[in-house]
């Protein structure tokens, strides 16, 4: 499907790759957010709403005929970095649970907000399926 690049010498990337070599069809999701189909939010937890935007994200590449195994990019905007890292560990089980072992590449930018007044985080995506 696509092949994870590492600079020769590099430590290996925890949970994400430094580069995607990909082939396929291109699927962008544009920014979720940790609110519900109806576009109301069920939690202001940080980690509930990083939940809630991945579920999303697999929803909208489910309806693009895509798996969350053919992800090669995600851009994360959050509001608060300490937010993130403190929560690091219950980030990676909602992670894992809904994407997997799956390491794109990947970039996370604090912000100063999101459009949305009550959301703590957006995620992007860009994923490739495998032709044939």
């Amino acid at each position: 499907m696509h092949e994870t690049v590492n600079p020769p010498g590099w430590p290996r990337p925890k949970g994400y790759s430094n580069a995607v070599i990909a082939t396929g069809k291109s699927v962008h999701v544009a920014g979720q957010i940790g609110w519900n189909a109806q576009e109301q939010f069920e939690s202001d937890d940080f980690t509930g709403q990083v939940r809630q935007a991945l579920s999303n994200i697999v929803a909208v590449l489910d309806a693009a005929g895509a798996k969350p195994e053919h992800i090669v990019r995600m851009t994360w905007y959050v509001t608060d970095k300490r937010e993130y890292l403190d929560n690091l560990a219950a980030v990676g089980e909602a992670y894992r649970d809904l994407i997997g072992k799956v390491f794109p590449a990947m970039t996370l930018v604090q912000i100063a907000a999101l459009v949305e007044d009550r959301a703590k985080v957006e995620i992007e995506v860009t994923a490739a399926i495998p032709a044939g």
